[in-house]
């Protein structure tokens, strides 16, 4: 099947999970390949079955080369254990499921695999050059191009809501997830990357550590039951990923020339991950 069919025909059985971004109104018609709400906002299906629900332009420091050197370190396993950590904390039964800023979608394609595809599951980003490489995964998800701020999906939509590294909009999340359904958003913690930072910035400068607390607080404000799990492992690095690994991240795109000189002649063999998983249920 082709993906705009694979893509249509998703649309036209969960066409209730999705609202029109400009009024907010209900979707009534998928008619070929045009979905279409009841104030005749209407909004195509792209070639690789995806909707781009955008009405303005966006600048993203996620150009091509980067996504394509975040497919190939976090295929070989960057990111598995913390994966593994949101995967055990969904509920086991079937969800329908929103991956909220999915990048190039590698995480959310190896959480879907895990379980075992008995979820709906929709991903958007703001970047169409992610969407479009995370079209090329072998899942059944959906995957569009919205704007976090302004999300094109119904109230109560879905029953869990995950994000890797994403900005949240908690008012938006609290409108699109049901009672009772969960949030689980993954933030770096203190030594996220650290050989990284300590290898590209001077100690005392604004990068060489990370605090998440301001982050964490905010999240605590708006959801105070809120569970906190630490992952962290070291990982090690795949000699022929090591130049993937650096351009990756915006880390590399602000260390100064010489410092990313001398990582570049300065292989790491490992790398921390160090992440926190904020856990709520929406009541």
């Amino acid at each position: 099947m082709k993906k705009i069919d694979k893509g249509r025909l998703f649309v036209q059985e969960n066409l209730a999970l999705f609202q029109c971004p400009n009024c907010q109104a209900a979707f009534t018609d998928v008619v070929e390949n045009t979905v279409t709400c009841v104030n005749q906002h209407a909004f195509d299906l792209s070639k690789k079955g995806t909707l781009y629900f955008l009405n303005h332009a966006v600048n993203t420091e996620y150009d091509d080369a980067m996504l394509a050197s975040r497919r190939k370190v976090l295929t070989a396993g960057l990111f598995d254990g913390i994966v593994d950590a949101v995967v055990a904390a969904l509920p086991t039964t079937p969800q329908t499921l929103l991956d909220v800023g999915t990048g190039e979608g590698t995480p959310f394609a190896k959480l879907l695999t895990q379980r075992g595809n008995i979820d709906t599951a929709i991903a958007f980003d703001i970047s169409k050059a992610g969407v479009n490489l995370a079209t090329q995964l072998e899942t059944d998800a959906f995957f569009a191009v919205a704007d976090l701020a302004q999300l094109p999906f119904a109230t109560d939509a879905f029953s869990s809501v995950v994000e890797f590294f994403s900005p949240s909009a908690y008012a938006e999340f609290n409108r699109v997830i049901q009672p009772n359904g969960m949030l689980v958003k993954v933030v770096p913690n203190h030594f996220y990357l650290r050989e990284l930072r300590e290898m590209l910035y001077p100690e005392g400068s604004k990068h060489h550590t990370y605090d998440n607390q301001q982050v964490v607080d905010l999240f605590m404000q708006n959801y105070p039951d809120t569970i906190i799990q630490d992952v962290t492992y070291q990982w090690t690095i795949p000699t022929d990923l090591y130049a993937d690994l650096l351009h990756m991240t915006p880390l590399h795109w602000g260390a100064r020339p010489e410092a990313q000189a001398m990582a570049e002649k300065t292989p790491l063999t490992s790398i921390t991950v160090d992440v926190q998983l904020l856990i709520t249920t929406i009541k």
